[in-house]
């Protein structure tokens, strides 16, 4: 597998600063290192430099650095359609808001090969807010609202040409849902598996209901996995805290099981905050999880496709 790192330090989505050093971090705990050595060709990208903004204000005064958000949308699409025409690209991020930009351009390649875009979202929050709802005004709450067409983006963020059906976005590890998000999930197709269903079935069971509904249907899939799916104890280099996530193994299981499958055609590592982290333990977690999606094992097992 040909893997593309292209770094994306985008903190404008977030209250706490850092983020944008979360690339370096991925890079430092050795990410190239990992997935050469397990064969794959590497090449890294470098990051991405925000472009010239425009003046745009929304009417919501809560909504922060909205331009700065509206430029990365506008990139993020264009790279994320280049880049994933072939090859693996991975996004190391920066911020959840840079997944907007990500996904959209995914949809669009998705669209040309004739294939329809599935999105597993890893995660403790839905991010489905939109720039009227939004009550914090981070951006980057809003990308999952963005890039499946909720209203409330247009004529601020960028057109979006190929919308992902909801019914193709499942989330894994939800526990800090708004009740204008949870109002706005429940009218919606998205599949959310939360901690206490994770505590209940199994994180195996729930995901693997979503990967049989992908390969149905040809599917192509995104993962993207926010640091705060972890718990706070394995996993401290996030703003965005909340106790209760998915355990070291709990996290290994869901990495290997997609790469089992075969299906996984793009990543991103998000809300890496290096300036929260204890001697690089959480960016070297993220290197080992992602290895182990681009298949690191103990014992040898079959795979579907790779």
């Amino acid at each position: 597998m040909h893997c593309k790192l292209i770094g994306v330090p985008l903190q404008d989505g977030a209250s706490q600063l850092g983020c944008e050093m979360g690339p370096s971090a991925l890079r430092t705990a050795g990410l190239a290192g990992a997935l050469a050595d397990l064969g794959h060709q590497v090449s890294d990208l470098g990051n991405l430099a925000l472009p010239p903004v425009s003046d745009i204000t929304h009417p919501n005064t809560a909504v922060r650095r909205l331009p700065q958000i509206v430029a990365w949308v506008e990139l993020l699409t264009k790279i994320a359609h280049r880049e994933s025409a072939e090859g693996m690209p991975i996004f190391l991020g920066g911020d959840h808001a840079m997944s907007a930009g990500i996904v959209a351009g995914l949809a669009r390649t998705a669209s040309e090969k004739q294939r329809p875009l599935f999105v597993l979202w890893v995660d403790a929050h839905t991010d489905f807010h939109t720039l009227e709802t939004t009550g914090s005004g981070n951006l980057h709450g809003v990308p999952v609202a963005y890039f499946t067409g909720q209203p409330g983006f247009e004529g601020y963020f960028p057109p979006l040409t190929h919308p992902v059906d909801p019914a193709n976005v499942c989330m894994i590890g939800i526990r800090s849902v708004d009740p204008q998000e949870r109002s706005a999930i429940n009218k919606s197709d998205i599949t959310v598996h939360d901690m206490r269903a994770i505590d209940e079935h199994g994180v195996g069971a729930v995901l693997r209901s979503f990967i049989e509904k992908v390969e149905a249907a040809g599917g192509l899939l995104h993962v993207s996995l926010d640091v705060d799916f972890l718990d706070p104890s394995v996993a401290p280099a996030v703003g965005t805290t909340v106790p209760g996530g998915a355990t070291f193994r709990e996290a290994h299981l869901v990495m290997e099981m997609l790469h089992d499958s075969g299906l996984v055609t793009s990543l991103d590592l998000v809300e890496l905050n290096p300036f929260l982290d204890e001697r690089g333990r959480t960016a070297t977690l993220l290197v080992d999880l992602t290895a182990s999606l681009m298949g690191r094992t103990v014992l040898d097992r079959p795979t579907r496709r790779f």
